[in-house]
């Protein structure tokens, strides 16, 4: 399973970028949960969105919510994470997760991050 994080880069306090999270080894649709994290260096990562496999729901962190939208795009395989109106306190080292169960296992697949830099 790989994912692969892009979308990442320096954008003016607020600004817009589009995070993408592009899947191999493992498809979407059939996941249990997808979500984005955060990081910053120094602090604990954070949880920012998610979308349930299960029924298609998705929940934010209520420092974004309202500004970002998390989504699949089942024929591409890819999650992605629009991000609107982005503050210096969006900066952070931005990774997609997903989660399958397997029989009494969650196999949990990380990407490999992509660098959010937003300036004042």
């Amino acid at each position: 399973v790989q994912l692969a994080d892009s979308g990442g880069g320096l954008v003016q306090t607020g600004g817009s970028l589009r995070l993408s999270c592009a899947a191999s080894g493992i498809t979407f649709s059939l996941a249990n949960a997808m979500a984005w994290y955060r990081q910053t260096p120094g602090k604990q990562r954070e949880w920012v969105a998610q979308i349930s496999g299960d029924d298609g729901s998705t929940n934010y962190a209520e420092s974004v919510r309202g500004r970002f939208t998390v989504a699949v795009d089942d024929a591409e395989n890819t999650m992605y994470l629009q991000m609107n109106n982005l503050t210096v306190d969006d900066t952070a080292v931005y990774t997609c997760m997903v989660a399958k169960r397997r029989d009494t296992v969650l196999d949990v697949h990380w990407g490999q991050g992509t660098q959010v830099t937003v300036s004042s």
